[in-house]
This record gives structure tokens, C-alpha cells and sequence, in this order.
């Protein structure tokens, strides 16, 4: 079974025990949140499809922590003009674990 949900404007397909890091989420560790915009569930074989959203359908998750992502490094030259810019950024991510996919 699995469901595709939408998670800080994305979409991810979800299976239980699954751990997946999102953009960062305003929530503690440990705590435990309900997503409600299942846009997909396959139950062995059997697809519900929402429009948009199926009604009813709950994904809940466990937040394990909060992380940063890999440093991407950001170059930028204009050649014969002596331009140059270096910078860097590393993105924030909550890393979560599907504790259970619910239909109704």
C-alpha cells in the first residue's frame, strides 16, 4: 500500500515505516502530525484517485529531527570583466517517518 500525499507543497509517495526528509516543518521532535491532502492511495491493486483530494484519507508521520542538506556551492563570472561571486547555501530539512496511511 502506498499513498502519494502533499507535504509543504510537495508531493511525495509514502509507504509505512518510510523515512523522508521534507522541507523543514514547524514542529518539534517527536511530535506527530496528520497530513489530510492525499491526492492518491493504491491498496494492493486498487486506486483511488482524489479530485483533488481524497476525502477522508490521513497520513500520519512521526518528525524525527531536523537536518541541513549538502552544501551547493554558487559560482557566478563574467569573463574579461573581472566579476566573481562565490556563495554558498544549505537547505533546512525535517526528516520524518510514515507511521500509518488511513482511508475512510
Amino acid at each position: 500500500m502506498y499513498a502519494i500525499v502533499e507535504i509543504a507543497g510537495q508531493q511525495f509517495k509514502v509507504q509505512k515505516d518510510q523515512k523522508i526528509f521534507v522541507h523543514r516543518l514547524a514542529a518539534e521532535s517527536g511530535a506527530k502530525l496528520d497530513f489530510e491532502r492525499v491526492l492518491l492511495i493504491d491498496n494492493d491493486g486498487k486506486i483511488q484517485v482524489g479530485a483533488p483530494a481524497i476525502a477522508g484519507a490521513v497520513v500520519s508521520v512521526e518528525v524525527n529531527d531536523h537536518v541541513k542538506g549538502d552544501k551547493v556551492i554558487v559560482f557566478k563570472k563574467k569573463r574579461r570583466k573581472g566579476y566573481k561571486k562565490k556563495n554558498g547555501h544549505r537547505q533546512s530539512f525535517t526528516s520524518i517517518t510514515i507511521k500509518d496511511i488511513k482511508v475512510n
